[in-house]
């Protein structure tokens, strides 16, 4: 099977062509450390080629979800390296993912502080789940353009200390409706400064975060995470094609590790102009490994790799549920369904108690 084959990215060498697609699951501590339940987690999955992590805050402002982990603070990047060594031991290989939530967050997360955003625009239709229960998205406060560089650098900071953690890499949250999605689309950014207007300058944000990423890292251990055809959390653009055209190919100027494609996981019927074959639309725009995730199993997942468009594939809820995902595909042995109602309630149950065959 081509999804059991060694790959080489960046003068890493993956053990497969599986990889464990970035999934938040609310079990650090208050203080955004990783615990010995994460350490846990993290190494029953060792065997899978490329682990990506749970977003990783960079910030204390860009924190939007209880108990997820953090990368700023020195007990952070101290917790992450018990993950990191947990990991290595077993040979497997992992990529920390930086995240901003931007205007996704509230106030109530942020010790009253309202979120931060490319334009005062709120996420409408939608409710915030929080530590104190569901409340209406906030007016967002619009980044100044000397905080909009100040963020940079957070994100420069934060994969400096994703290096001392130990990671192989980090990859940027650009996907979903977070902070860089919000500053690509025309319905989130309504700038007129350098970073909003053309999609030139609203692709800037992520293409000058990259650049720092690559700086930090050096060729070939830096990726990065898009949706260009999800709409969620109110990423409506006008041209989406247009738009991620221009980015994956100034992204493809890089000497970047790879670039994970999320599939088109929403109805787009009230979206006709938006392209519904993700892969098909901007794969061939890239010349660097391809990661494709959403709605795979491994069946569709082989003929993905076979079609060429893709080098890897990433698991999101089969990861989570099937710590030994590497051997029951080996074994085409049946999978154990993910229990939902465990995937953000906190504690070990649903969390590193899933069975293996052995």
């Amino acid at each position: 099977m081509k999804l059991l084959e060694k790959t080489t990215i960046g003068g890493i060498e993956f053990k497969n062509k599986i990889a464990m697609a970035p999934m938040t699951r609310n079990r650090a501590t208050d203080n955004g450390e990783a615990t010995a339940s994460m350490v846990k987690y993290y190494e029953q999955r060792a065997s899978i080629g490329l682990i990506i992590t749970e977003g990783v805050n960079i910030s204390k402002l860009a924190l939007g979800s209880p108990n997820t982990p953090g990368i700023y603070t020195p007990e952070q990047v101290e917790s992450w390296k018990k993950v990191t060594q947990a990991v290595h031991a077993k040979g497997g290989k992992l990529f920390l993912q930086l995240w901003h939530t931007g205007r996704t967050s509230h106030s109530s997360l942020l010790n009253g502080v309202t979120p931060v955003a490319p334009s005062a625009i709120r996420i409408e239709g939608h409710k915030k789940a929080t530590s104190t229960g569901m409340h209406e998205y906030e007016i967002p406060r619009a980044l100044t353009t000397a905080e909009v560089k100040d963020v940079i650098k957070e994100y420069a900071t934060a994969a400096k200390n994703a290096m001392e953690a130990g990671f192989d890499g980090v990859e940027l949250h650009g996907a979903f409706g977070y902070l860089p999605n919000q500053f690509l689309v025309d319905g989130a950014n309504t700038r007129t400064d350098e970073y909003g207007g053309s999609i030139e300058n609203r692709s800037r944000f992520v293409l000058e975060v990259m650049q720092e990423l690559v700086n930090v890292w050096g060729a070939d251990k830096v990726g990065i995470k898009l949706s260009p055809s999800i709409p969620f959390n109110g990423m409506i653009d006008s041209d989406p094609q247009a738009l991620f055209t221009y980015l994956i190919q100034e992204l493809n100027k890089m000497p970047l590790a790879y670039l994970h494609l999320m599939n088109a996981l929403f109805p787009l019927e009230q979206l006709p102009h938006w392209p519904k074959d993700v892969l098909g639309t901007y794969a061939s725009l890239f010349n660097k490994p391809i990661i494709a995730n959403g709605g795979y199993n491994p069946e569709s997942a082989e003929l993905e790799l076979a079609s060429g468009k893709a080098q890897l594939i990433s698991f999101g809820a089969l990861a989570l549920s099937n710590p030994d995902l590497v051997n029951r595909i080996e074994t085409k042995s049946p999978l154990n369904n993910p229990d939902r109602t465990t995937f953000y309630s906190g504690g070990d149950k649903g969390y590193i108690d899933y069975p293996t065959l052995n």
